[in-house]
């Protein structure tokens, strides 16, 4: 019998269920230029042999965008299976160097890109705003969650600062925790590392409370679904197995959540911007879209710029393609070939006359841009961040 962290497959997943149908593997982007195969790999694990996992070196393939648990009849989880299967190959050292080298510096650095703590806050250093620092005894009502991609990143890094802009101009009450924010700890969870991201689950839930932080807007919807769901579920491992945890109930939106309840409020009105004469498409990230169901709050942010001439994929909200950046992707190069869904993407884009892809994603926001120069459209085409836009375009 197959198993993770001692409990075998069936408990966690139920996979008996599975009754091979093959809609997974259908609904699957990364499965049309690769050998990555979700159906077999249900059944490898309904089947419970270790040794057939480790032949699998196209499991890493796999973004988690979770379109395979979206279509699954039997309501399984296909998309969780593929992180169990990961965990046995974390547990007996069967990773790609790069995966390995990605985990190692969450370990040691708190972030998976091998950049030193010390260098997370360095995004800040061109702010020409005052940010509360909320691990500098700053008192705010929202901690801004930057996450790593948006700390390290010198592009991504354009988008924090936009966000401070725009929660500036705002009024938002806000502070950001500098070199002392953590790794959410997303990617090592994807990645199949369950006991780091067990570690820094507990590690964070201590630190939310010291620096007495209750109500959290992130930038990345990785961060967002692995505070909202995975926090909770881990949580509760951690103290069946007599780990105290602090009684903290987190309130965390997604940005795009947050300034739409603004809009609800009159806080964020038309009349505050400038008129905006672009013909943009929204790309729905997946872990927003399929894995959180939020497709309306982006568009709503989008659809009271002035000016904005918004267009829509066909292949959008929960049939959205993926970007390929998420489950580890941005440090693991895959065995697919053939086009990128990125490029895929942005040419659909042009299809469209979009000036401007527009993203709530920080893994979007770096395939996108990568799509975009691959398909030659740098001078005619950009991808921007919502935030960018709404920092461009407020008063």
């Amino acid at each position: 019998m197959m198993e993770v962290e001692e409990t075998n497959f069936d408990e966690l997943y139920e996979v008996y269920a599975c009754m091979q149908c093959g809609k997974c593997t259908g609904s699957c982007a990364v499965s049309l230029r690769s050998d990555f195969n979700i159906r077999e790999l249900m059944r490898i694990a309904i089947l419970g042999n270790n040794e057939d996992v480790k032949e699998h070196e196209e499991i890493w393939d796999c973004t988690s965008c979770g379109i395979c648990t979206v279509r699954c009849p039997r309501d399984l989880k296909p998309s969780e299976v593929i992180v169990g299967l990961r965990s046995i190959l974390v547990e007996e050292g069967e990773v790609p160097s790069t995966i390995r080298d990605a985990l190692e510096s969450i370990g040691n650095n708190n972030n998976p890109w091998g950049r030193p703590k010390s260098k997370r806050a360095d995004w800040m250093k061109d702010l020409d705003v005052e940010v509360k620092n909320l691990s500098e005894g700053d008192e705010a009502e929202y901690l801004l969650y930057i996450g790593c991609t948006a700390s390290y990143d010198t592009r991504i890094q354009k988008v924090s600062r936009a966000a401070v802009h725009v929660l500036t101009k705002l009024g938002v009450d806000f502070g950001v925790l500098g070199e002392e924010e953590p790794c959410c700890g997303s990617e090592a969870r994807m990645m199949g590392e369950s006991g780091l991201f067990e570690m820094l689950v507990e590690d964070n839930m201590n630190l939310f409370k010291d620096f007495g932080i209750s109500k959290i807007i992130t930038l990345s919807p990785h961060a967002y679904n692995t505070f909202t769901t995975d926090y909770k579920d881990y949580k509760k491992r951690l103290e069946e197995e007599g780990i105290e945890i602090p009684n903290l109930e987190l309130d965390v939106k997604h940005y795009t959540q947050f300034l739409a309840e603004l809009i609800e409020e009159g806080r964020l009105t038309s009349d505050m911007m400038n008129e905006f004469n672009k013909t943009v498409v929204y790309h729905d990230p997946c872990y927003l879209g399929k894995r959180n169901n939020i497709f309306k709050p982006p568009r709503k942010v989008l659809s009271i710029i002035p000016g904005i001439n918004l267009v829509e994929f066909e292949r959008r909200e929960d049939r959205s393609l993926c970007c390929e950046g998420a489950g580890g992707r941005m440090w693991s190069e895959g065995t697919g070939t053939g086009e990128r869904n990125a490029v895929i993407r942005v040419r659909d884009a042009n299809t469209l006359n979009a000036e401007i892809i527009t993203v709530a994603c920080p893994f979007c926001l770096s395939t996108l841009e990568d799509g975009r120069s691959t398909a030659g459209y740098e001078e005619s085409m950009e991808v921007k961040d919502i935030f960018e836009i709404l920092d461009e375009v407020l008063k």
